[in-house]
């Protein structure tokens, strides 16, 4: 049987690292198992979902790379849920429900204060055909609870191992609102159930879920699909990852120069037995993926660290992985020059500004560096004639190290660091170079 996965965004906010992981996760077991990978919008959340977060959600999933095989919106599927809950009602596993969010709230209570575990009494089964009908014609709109099985619900999870969960200890869960709308546990399951899909892997929030959702396949007449649940990931101070925590989200990561195999590579093994390190393709992190890597304790993520991956994959990638992004006229020894110092290609542009645009000299002594400006090679600047030059230098006037280079440097480049002047002094050539000893901006 072809694996069928399946990543299912709600459209309510932009990815965040957190669900970015999910999509990651699901993607390199789709492509190493030779299965197949859906996108599913879970846009039943009518009033929080927009149709500008689902498109920006495929924007973000296809600049990571990450494609898909078979697509759905939840939205275009509420006959399919309807046709569903129909089947429920008739088996007698669906029962309406009349309490008021005040009511419920005040038995929860009630059963915390006796030592009771605060779940659903199922008071609304005593209800008899009759009341039902006479509080529906009186206006009231029931929720819909799924009536669940007593006993052990148990699977075999790809990444926790064997899982047991008690029934007895679950409230029934409402599968459909009192406006008629269906829940993410019906509307999922229904989805699965249709589209075959055959492995969800998903954070261990969901193991809760995967109960209920396990009874309710087996009452839509369909056997539940393999599941992996993972350990959440924290941010840096142990807290959750959220749509509201922005400095996280895709598109500032995007905004601020992060690069797409950055974030794969430190997502594909935060919390897996690998160690993190930079790739420069997504080849190898199919071939090195494994479900049975993720371990059960929960990993931290720095964003520091991501900024750390991003500046060894500058340094990594070759001139003609980045030519079309960099200024116009940028050639692979000007790459060759400044990518060790990047941590964002667009670091790049500072650079190009040093070489092409106008800098504004650092002189404090323009007697040393006039005669610097007298001893610069002739002709055209290459390799070799920065050495060269501070040869010269240092043998007229006695300077070495820092007193040396750092006066150079600064009437240059304008700034105290940056990459071996070796390497951008012929970049910079002579006639500009001489400028800028002279003390004028060029």
């Amino acid at each position: 049987m072809t694996p069928i996965l399946r990543f299912a965004p709600s459209p309510t906010g932009r990815l965040h690292l957190g669900n970015v992981r999910t999509a990651i996760v699901n993607w390199l077991f789709a492509r190493k198992s030779g299965g197949r990978l859906m996108l599913r919008i879970d846009d039943t959340d009518l009033e929080r979902s927009t149709a500008a977060h689902a498109a920006a959600i495929e924007t973000d999933l296809a600049w990571l790379g990450l494609d898909w095989d078979l697509f759905a919106r939840q939205s275009d599927r509420f006959d399919r849920y309807a046709e569903a809950a129909d089947r429920l009602r008739a088996a007698g596993r669906l029962y309406p429900c009349f309490e008021t969010p005040e009511e419920l709230e005040l038995k929860r209570k009630l059963a915390l204060s006796r030592g009771r575990p605060p779940i659903y009494d199922r008071a609304a089964l005593k209800l008899t055909p009759r009341e039902i009908q006479d509080r529906m014609a009186a206006g009231e709109r029931p929720t819909w609870r799924f009536k669940l099985e007593r006993g052990t619900v148990a699977w075999d999870d790809m990444v926790r191992g064997p899982v047991e969960i008690h029934a007895e200890s679950m409230s029934d869960p409402v599968l459909i609102k009192a406006d008629s709308q269906p829940l993410y546990t019906l509307s999922s399951v229904v989805d699965d159930v249709e589209f075959a899909v055959t492995h969800i892997i998903r954070g261990e929030d969901h193991v809760a879920n995967t109960a209920v959702q396990s009874q309710l396949f087996e009452a839509l007449g369909a056997a539940p699909p393999t599941f992996g649940h993972f350990s959440l990931i924290a941010d840096a101070s142990g807290g959750k990852l959220s749509k509201r925590t922005g400095s996280i989200s895709l598109e500032n990561l995007r905004d601020d120069g992060i690069e797409p195999m950055s974030i794969l590579s430190l997502l594909a093994k935060l919390g897996t037995s690998d160690p993190i390190e930079i790739h420069t393709g997504i080849a190898q992190l199919i071939q090195e993926f494994e479900i049975g890597k993720f371990g059960r304790s929960q990993p931290k993520l720095d964003v520091v660290e991501l900024e750390h991956l991003n500046a060894k994959l500058m340094h990594l990638l070759p001139f003609e992985d980045v030519a079309a992004r960099l200024p116009a006229g940028a050639t692979a020894e000007f790459w060759d020059a400044v990518r060790g110092n990047l941590l964002r290609l667009g670091d790049a542009l500072q650079w190009w500004d040093v070489i092409e645009g106008a800098v504004t000299p650092v002189v404090a002594d323009p007697e040393f560096l006039a005669l610097a400006a007298q001893h610069l090679p002739d002709g055209k600047l290459d390799g070799s004639s920065w050495g060269t030059w501070t040869g010269a230098v240092k043998a007229a006037t006695g300077r070495k190290g820092r007193e040396l280079f750092l006066p150079l440097r600064l009437a240059l480049t304008g700034v105290d660091h940056g990459p071996e002047l070796a390497r951008l002094l012929p970049l910079i050539g002579r006639e500009r170079a001489l400028r800028r000893l002279e003390g004028h901006a060029a």
